[in-house]
């Protein structure tokens, strides 16, 4: 998971509401664009498996069967796995003639899941040939399906190979390289089947040159393992959703936007700009999601900045999420809220022109594909006029490490691809899969005045070869309702475990939630002032693939809702009713909460006109601690 350093805002909020001016704002529509489903070409997701049907894989296996049936039975596997309905196909090279380095064709076009279709077609395979890798990936690519306008998909070429091209035209590598700059949905997998040498070499540059990953497979159980794991993480890629916006890398002509969810991509060190106009008394949040190929190469220093910004060069806050660790790329998220000062006479109070700004930051040799990026901009209203908010609650308290956490037996739950499809748990005991390079998300409703605290535990995993050396890491992360990460820069909790198939648990909490939260000065306390659904994300390292004998990882989740929900963010609220009213009780404008965008925001028009909202920021430099291990668990139960 990600560690971050963050510099943020501290506001005081209060001030009576400006009274709206001028002519009506208007919003500039965004161009449409439907939510990425798990299936279906419109949305532009497919697979494409490539496997290798050169006369080498008719060479046997080491456990007395040939490389193609090893092959054949994997890809079966993997096949067996898939969602319904998947686009899925099938193209092979060598399979044909004993000599051409023109011999590649597709055995079976990319079309909804056709397990038994695919299980023909890969039955029939004869090895005889050439391995001609290179034009097999540029057939491929015309293969899958594209993306309807505004909308980001995933498309995967899976290359299982036993070895190295032997035509070299085109080289395979440059080709790898042209297809993954082509666009920010495809890449490129591979899989070395008892390859090593040269051979190898030039899959891993596959991999990495294709913005993939490369998986070893020494002998047919490696094979298959691995094939699922790739096939799934393609299947299983993260749910985007929003309105397709292309923000500006300076403010000049930066698009204008309302309270929403938006859709763009964003290159390695490349910043965006993206305009509104806020009035002077309602709380701003802001939030920038990036989304690599799982396992895609990343420094630990890499990072996802943001900031909102006043005046043309006026900083109102700024906080920076570094991926903390090399073994590859998972969704990374930063946000922050610009929050309105007490006596609003602040530099960032004033009602205007505001822009929010993503920055990608990326060192030598890290991926260089552009990402998918989705934003999110809400509103949060000031409380009605007389209505004192409770007193803020900045300490973890009952909520802390040694809080009681459910004990039952766990119910198995299967988490979402990211905050959008992210699965609702309940206080009690979850039990999950986890793949390497995969994360999971969940979502827990919590309340006013209460906190969310839970345990992940990685389950023992028996290692590929006995014991292994290699260590790779499991994490967690904590997001509020407007998606900025929480929990883990205290020294209460940390974010990472170490993994190596041992048994590994990490703690991770938020304080309670209030209202005035938002004046505190820690960033894991700032963000927690509004109620509504937090988000859970949980991930395994990529080098876990090195490690597990099973495709997947047993997790489980023991959540708990700590405290009983307040009916509002008022002083001596009372305990909420079960029974829902159309009576306002939470002490918020017209009897709406936070997420509820009113009048008070509208986007930019063209560069021009006047949007009210808030602002201010009291900028502090924090510097979070370095990740720690929780103890491990004695958790049994492999993969299940």
């Amino acid at each position: 998971m990600a560690r971050r350093r963050r510099r943020g805002a501290v506001v005081l909020l209060g001030g009576l509401l400006l009274a709206l001016a001028a002519a009506p704002l208007q919003a500039t529509p965004p161009a449409q664009a439907a939510p990425a489903a798990p299936s279906g070409n419109g949305n532009g997701n497919g697979m494409v498996m490539v496997l290798d049907s050169s006369g080498s894989m008719a060479e046997k296996d080491g456990s007395g069967a040939t490389r193609i049936d090893a092959a054949r039975k994997a890809v079966g596997t993997v096949v067996d796995g898939l969602p319904a309905g998947y686009p899925t196909g099938l193209r092979l090279y060598g399979s044909d003639r004993a000599k051409g380095c023109d011999d590649t064709r597709l055995a079976q076009p990319v079309s909804p899941l056709d397990r038994a279709g695919l299980k023909r077609a890969v039955s029939g395979v004869r090895p005889k040939g050439d391995t001609p890798i290179g034009l097999s990936l540029q057939k491929a690519a015309h293969d899958l399906p594209k993306a309807s306008t505004g909308a980001i998909g995933k498309r995967t070429i899976l290359l299982i190979s036993d070895g190295e091209d032997n035509c070299l035209t085109p080289p395979p590598c440059k080709v790898a390289a042209q297809l993954a700059a082509s666009g920010v949905d495809l890449h490129i997998d591979a899989i070395g089947f008892h390859v090593a040498g040269r051979a190898r070499q030039q899959l891993e540059c596959i991999a990495k040159s294709g913005n993939g990953q490369y998986y070893d497979a020494p002998d047919a159980k490696a094979l298959a393992r691995q094939l699922q794991r790739a096939g799934q993480l393609s299947a299983d890629g993260y749910r985007f959703k929003g309105d397709k916006v292309q923000g500006t890398p300076t403010n000049a002509n930066a698009p204008g936007i309302a309270p929403g969810q938006y859709l763009d991509s964003i290159g390695p060190n490349e910043r965006r700009f993206y305009a509104t106009d806020l009035d002077a008394v309602s709380t701003a949040d802001f939030s920038a999601t990036v989304v690599p190929q799982p396992g895609a190469a990343v420094d630990s220093l890499d990072s996802l900045h943001t900031e909102i910004v006043h005046d043309i060069d006026s900083t109102c806050g700024s906080t920076t999420e570094l991926f903390g660790q090399r073994e590859g790329a998972t969704p990374l998220t930063s946000g922050l809220s610009r929050v309105p000062s007490q006596d609003g006479t602040a530099g960032c109070d004033k009602a205007g022109r505001y822009w929010f700004v993503v920055e990608r930051k990326a060192a030598k040799g890290s991926d260089a594909s552009p990402w998918p990026l989705e934003v999110m901009f809400h509103v949060e209203h000031p409380l009605k006029k007389g209505v004192t908010p409770a007193q803020s609650e900045p300490e973890y308290g009952a909520g802390g490490k040694d809080a009681a956490l459910p004990t039952s037996a766990p119910k198995d739950v299967s988490g979402g691809t990211g905050f959008n499809d992210a699965r609702t748990l309940t206080q009690g005991v979850w039990r999950d899969k986890v793949l390497p390079s995969q994360t999971l998300w969940y979502k827990v409703p919590v309340g006013w005045g209460q906190q969310l605290r839970y345990d992940v535990e990685f389950a023992n995993e028996p290692t590929v070869r006995g014991f292994s050396a290699t260590t790779s890491y499991g994490g967690t992360q904590v997001y509020t309702p407007a998606r900025m990460p929480v929990g883990s820069g205290t020294g209460e909790f940390g974010p990472q475990v170490p993994y190596n198939g041992h048994p590994a648990s990490l703690s991770m909490g938020t304080v309670p939630v209030a209202w005035t939260n938002r004046y505190e000065n820690h960033p894991n306390v700032t963000p927690v002032h509004d109620k509504g659904n937090f988000y859970i994300a949980v991930t395994l390292g990529a080098k876990a693939s090195e490690i597990a004998r099973n495709p997947h990882i047993g997790v489980v989740l023991r959540v708990a809702v700590l405290g009983k929900a307040k009916a509002g963010p008022q002083a001596g609220a009372v305990v909420a009713r079960n029974d829902a009213s159309g009576a306002s009780a939470d002490g918020t404008q017209d009897g709406r909460a936070g997420w509820a965008a009113g009048p008070v925001v509208a986007a930019v028009s063209g560069g021009i006109g006047v949007l009210l909202l808030a602002g201010l920021a009291v900028a502090y430099l924090r510097a979070r601690r370095k990740p720690r291990g929780g103890d491990a668990d004695a958790m049994r139960g492999g993969s299940w």
